[in-house]
């Protein structure tokens, strides 16, 4: 079996809700898909994360990446990923490693449908058909928003929940603390600051947190902070969560390493794809962390391989599932994946056909092509 053709499609929709973040107000979002089509027949896609300008990646894919892929055997992924890797000069990271995220889910999915498995038994699966999961994200929007939206994830039965919080210092305890009277005791929280603070507000916040019974605190400081993460690792009370802003296991190594992080979140549609993020999450293993996929603004094909991914890890923690209205996540598909309003008792099914379990729908793709 040879790789015959790849058809890259980036898209680009407006979202139901926007979600309000320390950052940014996101109101739309843009991811690249790839097609990959074998000699024989088989069919895979892949989804690299492009938040900005998804037409540079596909020309990045059409130009430079295709052509050292045709031809190729497509169960080679491991050589595949070496070779794509390469062909840049510098550290790794940025849309070359998107990019080719995008070429090596699609891979696994081809080769799940050849074998007739579902990814996650091609991993080798921890025999789950579902997976604990939680609500992302009650937004940095006002009072009368956050409950509305809390309320409406206690509603579809989740039993975890994210809550985004911004700057300042006491607006954040503030909304930690609101979310955790609404929902009381028996709901998980954990609070993501998008690296808004600096080291010692992260640390005030880690501390009113803790009391408030969080169980993470996701990234409270920039990432190319290591030091910080070390310095907060090391006084937080409370578990350092982070890692969707990284690319590789080497790029993951002294995170790990010197525990300056507890759980951590690649995001398999940015760090190299399967067969990169599957070994992110070994190394997390060695070093006793937990690993909990960053999904965030994506469409359906991360959801998929996030949840093939989430079946077959030992030290799978929880699932992100996204609750705002994604069109690249929820038109995309024949049957959803990773829906919120189909929850089974707080955790979502792990689709169990050949490949990804799923199933595009090529003419819905072509709706919202940039």
């Amino acid at each position: 079996m040879k790789i015959a053709r790849l058809t890259t499609y980036p898209l680009t929709c407006e979202i139901g809700d926007s979600l309000g973040t320390s950052q940014h107000d996101w109101k739309s979002i843009s991811i690249l898909m790839v097609r990959v089509e074998t000699n024989e027949g088989h069919v895979g896609w892949g989804e690299g994360l492009a938040r900005r300008a998804p037409r540079a990646y596909a020309h990045l894919v059409d130009d430079l990446l295709a052509p050292l892929v045709i031809g190729a055997d497509p169960f080679a992924v491991e050589a595949i990923w070496a070779r794509l890797y390469r062909v840049l000069s510098g550290r790794s990271g940025g849309m070359l490693l998107e990019a080719m995220s995008a070429i090596d889910i699609a891979l696994w999915d081809i080769m799940g449908k050849a074998t007739g498995c579902p990814v996650h038994r091609l991993l080798g699966h921890m025999d789950r058909t579902t997976v604990d999961a939680y609500a992302s994200s009650v937004g940095w929007n006002d009072d009368a928003i956050a409950e509305q939206q809390t309320l409406q994830m206690i509603a579809w039965g989740f039993r975890q929940i994210k809550v985004k919080i911004g700057a300042p210092v006491n607006a954040a305890i503030r909304r930690a603390r609101l979310v955790r009277e609404i929902v009381g005791d028996v709901i998980r929280l954990m609070a993501d600051a998008n690296w808004i603070f600096d080291v010692d507000d992260a640390l005030v916040v880690a501390k009113e947190l803790a009391e408030l019974g969080y169980a993470f605190l996701e990234e409270p400081i920039v990432p190319e902070d290591v030091e910080g993460y070390r310095l907060l690792a090391r006084k937080s009370p409370i578990r350092i969560a982070a890692g969707e802003s990284e690319y590789t296991s080497m790029g993951f190594a002294k995170l790990i390493s010197d525990r300056s992080i507890g759980l951590v979140q690649p995001d398999v549609a940015r760090s190299g794809g399967i067969t990169e993020t599957r070994k992110i999450i070994s190394l997390a293993r060695a070093f006793h962390t937990a690993y909990a996929p960053h999904i965030g603004f994506s469409g359906a094909v991360c959801a998929a391989a996030s949840l093939q991914l989430a079946a077959s890890s030992p030290n799978f923690d929880t699932y992100e599932c996204m609750t705002v209205k994604n069109p690249l996540r929820d038109s995309i598909t024949v049957e959803p994946v990773a829906d919120p309003t189909s929850l089974v008792d707080g955790r979502l099914l792990v689709p169990n056909q050949p490949g990804l379990g799923i199933e595009i729908d090529e003419v819905a793709v072509k709706k919202y092509l940039a």
